[in-house]
């Protein structure tokens, strides 16, 4: 079976990650725009990485056999720093027209700052003027709070609930999220936000309409195979391959797709390995023998 991680943050994971994701199927990956750890200072940095993500992460995932997507967004961290993010947000319409950005993403709130909504708020009226899905973060503290309230500004705006994925679910949101009828993302980590075996339980009680899993992977303690150790334990709990295929292909495929960027047929299938191939003078080798498919 194929996988598709909807969420996972490869700027920050090595080559042996894109090796172990592609042996365990995952074949399809978006990456939303993120912090770094730390507060960046410029918005020239900013500009680079989204470069990045347009560029050398969409071939250094190729090179393994995975098609790499985006999304592109301010992140709620970050927005706190008025001078800072208006630059941001002046930026971001150059990236929200390329052709592998699927949607605005990650935004959202954090602290729930009125910097913080200033910023939700701008990017998802972005989102309704190019007709792109927003991928929304909630907090990590007072989550059902900022889910609400999440919920409550989106229906403010007449954003439409079906464009909106609302991320980092637990118990305690999914409920209010899937009734507004907005897509509920879970993050699948090793300690924290949400475990497998919970996420099992969550869609035996919800099914599998407008549910989908994550792994977030970062910098942090995070998991890059968290996708298919899920489909592993729906497995083990009786669920059957049509289920799993909802929750870990089918529903990432169809929120994305309505961006009209994502290519249904090219998707689904694997991309051609050339490793012999470089990108601006550069290859994810270091003296190793290039993996080159279909030699004709």
């Amino acid at each position: 079976m194929q996988y598709f991680d909807p969420h996972i943050h490869m700027s920050s994971r090595t080559t042996d990650d894109y090796q172990a994701m592609a042996a365990a199927g995952i074949t399809a990956v978006i990456e939303p725009a993120f912090w770094l750890g730390q507060p960046r200072t410029h918005v020239g940095s900013f500009e680079d990485y989204f470069l990045s993500l347009v560029g050398w992460e969409r071939f250094r995932a190729s090179q393994f056999g995975i098609r790499h997507y985006c999304t592109m967004g301010l992140n709620s961290k970050e927005s706190n720093h008025a001078a800072l993010a208006d630059g941001v947000l002046d930026l971001l319409p150059i990236y929200l027209e390329k052709e592998t950005v699927l949607g605005v993403g990650e935004i959202g709130y954090d602290d729930m700052t009125e910097g913080e909504e200033r910023c939700f708020e701008i990017q998802l009226r972005m989102a309704m003027e190019y007709e792109l899905p927003a991928l929304i973060h909630t907090p990590h503290r007072d989550k059902l709070a900022g889910t609400l309230r999440t919920l409550e500004l989106l229906r403010r705006l007449n954003f439409p609930m079906e464009l909106a994925l609302v991320d980092h679910n637990t118990e305690e949101t999914i409920e209010a999220v899937l009734a507004s009828g907005a897509w509920a993302g879970h993050t699948i980590y090793p300690e924290t936000k949400m475990s497998s075996e919970r996420m099992v339980e969550l869609i035996r009680k919800y099914g599998t309409e407008r549910i989908m899993v994550n792994s977030s992977a970062d910098w942090g303690v995070s998991d890059p195979l968290a996708v298919p150790k899920t489909a592993d334990a729906m497995r083990a709990a009786g669920f059957g391959e049509d289920a799993i295929a909802e929750v870990c292909w089918n529903n990432p495929v169809r929120f994305y797709a309505q961006s009209g960027r994502l290519d249904l047929r090219e998707v689904a299938t694997t991309p051609s390995i050339d490793q012999r191939v470089l990108f601006e003078g550069n290859s994810v080798l270091r003296g190793q023998a290039p993996r080159v498919d279909n030699l004709a």
